[in-house]
């Protein structure tokens, strides 16, 4: 069998190249990940993308709440293709919301910045357009079950208050230093 270090350099190829990872192999990579979380709460971010990876979620855990944030496109794609790196220190800047002081290189060494293949504009439209063809029929599988909450907007300061207020009708009354503790 595939180690998940092998099966990660897989998903990172067809990420390079602006498609989706199959469902197969980010199913394993995301149910070992899970192994051993039963005691804590987690949230999962991009996943499940895929009915398939939905049922296959649900076999292996319970599934307590689903939250989409329903988010433009455009926006999503204006953000992710204003986003530059620093790759000998992973420092990522933002030409919108955390731009580097000179354009183009990092303010702690002069080095040029990159821009990662994944976050190129041609890349990013042609992921988000598979994301939105396979995640629809995922959204409808959680409403169905009950267990979607969506959330519409454009900000992360507008949208986040809505989240956290339901996420706290949601979960139990930690304080911030209980979760960290396994349960």
């Amino acid at each position: 069998m595939t180690g998940v270090k092998e099966v990660g350099i897989l998903a990172k190829s067809y990420i390079d190249q602006g498609r989706l990872i199959p469902d197969d192999i980010m199913t394993r990579l995301m149910l070992s990940e899970l192994k051993g979380l039963d005691r804590y709460n987690w949230l999962l971010d991009g996943f499940p993308r895929t009915v398939a990876q939905a049922e296959a979620l649900d076999k292996a855990c319970q599934i307590d709440t689903v939250i989409d944030l329903d988010v433009p496109f455009e926006t999503i794609k204006h953000r992710l293709t204003a986003r530059w790196i620093h790759p000998a220190s992973g420092r990522v800047y933002n030409l919108e919301f955390n731009p580097p002081k000179v354009q183009g290189t990092d303010d702690i060494t002069g080095e040029p910045l990159v821009q990662r293949d994944d976050d190129k504009p041609e890349t990013v439209t042609k992921r988000l357009q598979a994301y939105d063809a396979q995640t629809k029929p995922v959204l409808e599988y959680y409403r169905e079950k009950g267990l979607l909450k969506s959330f519409s907007g454009t900000e992360t300061n507008k949208i986040w208050p809505h989240i956290y207020a339901f996420l706290l009708t949601r979960l139990p009354d930690v304080s911030q230093e209980d979760a960290a503790t396994p349960r």
